[in-house]
């Protein structure tokens, strides 16, 4: 591979240690690396996910992110709080905002709430190499904030970011540098494949059923081969194998243009059949309104159910594609009532998702001969996101969510699906 022809970027790849975790400690006023305490969903209830845990109870009680709140020790030195939602987002935003010290805004990405991607290039006479703006950033967060953070530095997006999965966070300092010279020596060893940025746990065990165990396996695999198995897929991974990303800050696939819209939700007890098509209708219409929002409208629907786990577990996802594309809450939610008709037993259920895809705009929806009201049902939802936006989403519900089945008015309260 001659990279001499490839982009030789200085992208920093930022990740606030434990961030959950970290923001609620200092908030009480401790230190986010000695402290033991956990974030869950809902303090009240035993069953509740760990959202974030600090480095020390993931070391010492081995408690982690997706543990259970019943799994947490009870230890007097333990603090167990609820997520503060607001708080955390303002910390990033304002995080963010230190980033813009160093680098104008268009050459920092958000990446998620705790982790951001910066270019550097060119700003070496300013602030010094990208190992010393790494390390003036380090110090400032720490300073400003009370947080700890990790960095990963290389030539692209996606070499900062393995640097900083792979690397940054064992090491002193926690700031690791890779360079396309240290492909062979620190990303061709990497296995399982699942360790490797984009490479899920499905795609892994498909690489793994054509004999290719390891990220060194995979590059020296034929790409027409992988491009005939997985289509431009294929083509991303066995690049990304051999460290190529093209992607650039601004202009990156991870915002490039919407291809989908979902929603998912555990529900907070098992639900039977005759109450299931309460939530279902609430979440279409949150997926709905996500459309509305974009002015796009979708032509294919997934929808799928898990089940409780006193049935041992199970479920199913299934998809449709209709002739017209819509937005319209109550289009969706009859795909949804004719898939779950197909496919659902009558199970316990204690998960909903449902996502929609094939998109086009808004305006190209075709009005339908046979339904005179259609754009009457498409401007009613419109209407009501109006409505909502101004005055709060549980200001107009449907009669069915303040049933004892309904969610939506409880989440109505919620920050990021959390406690504000």
């Amino acid at each position: 591979m001659d990279y001499s022809i490839l982009p030789k970027r200085s992208i920093l790849c930022i990740d606030m240690k434990s961030f959950y975790a970290s923001v609620a400690a200092v908030n009480l006023g401790l230190d986010p690396l000695t402290c033991y305490l956990a974030v869950v969903g809902n303090t009240d209830q035993n069953g509740s996910v760990v959202l974030a845990a600090s480095p020390a109870l993931k070391k010492v009680f081995k408690i982690k992110t997706g543990s259970r709140l019943y799994e947490i020790p009870n230890d007097p030195r333990i603090i167990v709080v609820n997520p503060k939602m607001e708080l955390f987002i303002r910390i990033s935003t304002e995080i963010t905002k230190l980033f813009y010290r160093y680098a104008p805004p268009n050459a920092v990405h958000t990446y998620s709430i705790d982790e951001s991607f910066i270019d550097v290039k060119g700003l070496e006479k300013i602030w010094g190499d990208s190992y010393t703006i790494a390390k003036l950033i380090q110090a400032d967060i720490q300073k400003d904030f009370g947080l700890i953070c990790t960095v990963g530095i290389g030539p692209n997006m996606l070499m900062s970011k393995l640097a900083l999965d792979i690397e940054s966070k064992k090491i002193p300092g926690g700031i690791a540098t890779w360079t396309y010279e240290d492909i062979p020596v620190k990303l061709w060893p990497i296995q399982p494949l699942s360790k490797m940025w984009g490479i899920g746990h499905r795609m892994e065990k498909n690489l793994n059923s054509m004999g290719i165990f390891s990220i060194g396996a995979l590059a020296k695999y034929p790409l027409e081969l992988l491009e005939n198995r997985f289509g431009i897929m294929g083509t991303q991974i066995y690049h990304h194998s051999w460290g190529i990303d093209f992607s650039k800050i601004g202009n990156t696939p991870i915002l490039k243009g919407q291809v989908s819209f979902g929603k998912s939700q555990i529900l907070m007890r098992d639900y039977n059949k005759n109450e299931v098509s309460i939530p279902i209708l609430e979440l279409c219409e949150e997926v709905a309104k996500r459309a509305r929002d974009k002015r796009k409208a979708a032509k294919t629907i997934s929808f799928g159910l898990g089940y409780s786990k006193d049935e041992y577990g199970g479920g199913f996802h299934r998809s449709r594609t209709i002739e017209n594309p819509t937005n319209v809450t109550m289009d969706l939610y009859k795909v949804c009532l004719q898939l779950m008709k197909e496919n659902y037993r009558g199970n316990t259920v204690r998960q909903i998702s449902i996502s929609i895809s094939n998109l086009v705009d808004d305006n190209e929806i075709q009005l339908d001969l046979f339904d005179t009201d259609s754009w009457k049902k498409r401007e009613l939802g419109y209407t009501v996101d109006k409505i909502r936006n101004k005055y709060g989403p549980a200001s107009l519900l449907r009669a069915v969510s303040y049933t004892s089945a309904g969610t939506a008015l409880h989440r109505s309260k919620l920050v990021g699906g959390h406690k504000k």
